[in-house]
């Protein structure tokens, strides 16, 4: 039967006489190829090697057709492939975080043995060299018996907080505001046309695959992981998420050829961590929330899911309090939970996409995970989140991930656990074939399978273009939030005499203001801060680099003996970098002006001194009055302090 095509359109094809004859190109109309014809060269790719076009790879025909003939054609073993997503390993980094490039051989072994073709990658160099790497793994994959293409994750690349394992910086992408910033201005055309130049930086360098957005709700300030969400809203979270993934993906019909598939996470109630300590650690594995407060931390996923993501990934910790169809929950991570994932998401919310699982959710949690010390810190090889499944084994937990709803296991490498659940009955096969299509089916959509590969020297003048970075300055800009403006302090004129601390000279400078270095010889001083944290658990691999702990400046703070010494001469200006929310009481009396940006660089925080920029920014969430109210109030509530020094929405105007 013949294969329907454009009989304008031609292919470059080998014709063969047999397999193992020397091959002559030549040229025929696209339209003419059909199923055990020759197989085409560089516009339709062999990647069986069997000089034949195949169904699966014939671009004409639908995604369903071709997942439909791959299928069957998949060993167990390489269906299982499919369900883990690994790390890209590095020559110097057991977790991936290099810039020298990954251990290729490795590479090999887990693709070509280990049947993995799924990665994060976490290298961070130069975007024409990522691109190489990228490319030289597409090409091991290519070499493989079936030919299936790589796809290449990252976590968030794109803002100015980074903490291995969650975020990171660097490698010449532009650099916008943290997504709170976003928050503060609340503007999902500018969300959307991030999303827009990220994912063509992305797919420029080759990765096709977005771990974000957050749409957890920030109900408890203390969470160190309040900066990557778009504040403590529900409404407003579920707006930008979706335009963030619109952004991203190409439109809200699901994601594009051209396009980067969206993850977002973590379904659900995340944000609300007790004292907001993170469930990466074994000390913050359980949260504790309302039916009512459930219902606010669940619609801030609606605008993401109504812009079809891609992917939905469940958070890591055990739920107590709330009931899904009347019933309580099960004590066990949402990653393993039937009733968020099966009933909850699947079949309340239609949700058909990918679920894919927190990284290491199977993996024991040992002495030095549980209770490290100095003598016995938590390293990456004693990572592992099992949280409410701690007595299963290894291949019992996999059998309940995906009997719950999983398709793919984040940062795992090797799918004997699942063969070994399938072998013993725990597992149908069919089972593991409706994961494998939806792994298939994202992978035809994004165009994979016809050329995975991306232009090394275009990756090189794309990223980071001086046109998308004065975009992302401009968000710089006006995402800070104008708190208090005594005096008409600012605009601050050019030509004034300026003492500062943690801004950099020579923006001030550049901006036209005259640097002191005395106070007692200014017009006026700026001070730029960060959210106060401590490293309350500094033995855990991730609450060591997690800001955790109080939100309020101790007397004795560097900054905090800046402000005061500058207060005894002149008027002040307080600029305070927000990835909690920063508690401003004591410091309010000593500053003629606040501002608060979420990420934003020294150039960008003086023009809007200056006036050559406007602050437009208004708070994404309350900030609080005191400790005591924070030690008060219920994590899993949005702004839950009566009389919080600042509320949700101030800023710009009308600040008190």
């Amino acid at each position: 039967m013949r294969i329907k095509g454009s009989a304008l359109t031609y292919a470059s094809v080998a014709c063969r006489a047999s397999l193992r004859a020397l091959t002559v190109a030549c040229l025929v109309p696209a339209a003419a190829l059909g199923a055990g014809q020759p197989a085409p060269g560089p516009a339709s790719r062999d990647l069986n090697h069997n000089g034949i076009l195949d169904p699966y790879e014939d671009a004409r025909l639908s995604i369903e057709q071709r997942v439909d003939d791959l299928l069957p054609r998949m060993t167990l073993e390489e269906k299982i492939g499919l369900m883990v997503h690994g790390s890209l390993p590095a020559t110097d980094s057991p977790i991936g975080a290099s810039s020298t490039g990954y251990d290729l051989p490795r590479v090999r072994t887990l693709i070509g043995e280990g049947h993995v073709n799924s990665f994060i990658t976490r290298l961070v160099m130069s975007p024409e060299a990522f691109a190489r790497q990228n490319n030289a793994v597409q090409k091991i994959a290519e070499g493989t018996r079936l030919g299936i293409p790589v796809t290449i994750s990252t976590d968030p690349r794109h803002h100015f907080q980074a903490t291995l394992g969650a975020s990171t910086t660097g490698g010449g992408f532009t650099l916008w505001p943290d997504t709170l910033g976003f928050a503060a201005l609340g503007d999902a055309d500018l969300v959307r046309r991030f999303g827009d130049i990220a994912r063509q930086e992305y797919r420029a360098v080759g990765i096709h695959m977005a771990l974000s957005p957050q749409a957890d709700v920030g109900s408890e300030p203390r969470w160190s992981r309040f900066s990557a969400t778009f504040g403590s809203d529900p409404a407003t979270i579920s707006r930008l998420a979706g335009a963030y993934v619109e952004g991203f993906q190409g439109g809200n019909t699901g994601v594009t050829r051209d396009g980067v598939a969206t993850v977002v996470k973590h379904w659900v109630g995340y944000g609300a961590q007790p004292e907001g300590f993170d469930g990466h650690n074994h000390y913050g594995r359980n949260v504790f929330l309302s039916d009512a407060s459930f219902a606010d931390h669940v619609r801030a996923f609606d605008g993401a899911l109504a812009a079809r993501s891609a992917g939905v990934m469940p958070t890591y910790v055990v739920l107590h309090g709330p009931k899904v169809d009347g019933k309580a929950l099960e004590p066990v991570g949402a990653g393993f939970n039937k009733q968020l994932l099966s009933d909850l998401l699947r079949h309340d919310k239609g949700y058909d996409g990918l679920l894919i699982s927190d990284w290491a959710i199977t993996r024991d949690c040992p002495a030095s995970c549980t209770d490290p010390d100095a003598a016995d810190p938590q390293t990456p090889q004693a990572i592992g989140m099992p949280w409410g499944v701690e007595t299963l084994g290894v291949s019992e937990r996999f059998a309940k991930g995906v009997d719950a709803g999983i398709d793919q296991f984040g940062g795992v490498d090797d799918g004997a656990p699942i063969l070994e659940a399938v072998r013993r009955g725990a597992l149908r096969e069919a089972r593991i074939d409706e994961s494998a299509r939806r792994i298939l089916r994202l992978k035809f959509r994004l165009g994979l399978f016809d050329n995975p590969y991306v232009d090394e020297g275009a990756a090189g003048q794309r990223v980071g273009n001086m046109v998308w970075q004065r975009e992302a300055d401009r968000a710089q800009r006006e995402s800070q939030i104008l708190l208090r403006n005594e005096g008409e302090l600012l605009p601050l004129p050019a030509g004034r005499k300026i003492w500062l601390y943690g801004a950099d000279p020579a923006a001030a400078r550049a901006a036209g203001y005259e640097v002191v270095s005395d106070p007692a010889t200014a017009d006026v001083a700026l001070v730029r801060a960060v959210t106060p944290f401590e490293n309350l658990h500094p033995h855990h691999f991730f609450g060591s680099r997690q800001h955790e702990g109080r939100l309020d400046f101790a007397p004795d703070d560097p900054a905090v003996l800046a402000l005061k010494r500058a207060a005894r001469h002149v008027p002040t200006i307080l600029a305070v970098e927000m990835d909690r929310p920063a508690i401003l009481t004591d410091l309010q009396p000593l500053a003629q002006a606040i501002l608060v940006n979420f990420g934003s660089s020294d150039a960008a925080l003086f023009d809007i001194i200056g006036g050559r920029a406007v602050a437009r920014g208004h708070l994404p969430f309350s900030l609080p009055s005191s400790m005591e109210a924070v030690e008060r109030q219920r994590p899993d509530l949005v702004d839950d302090d009566a009389r919080s020094l600042y509320r949700r929405g101030d800023g710009e105007i009308g600040q008190r």
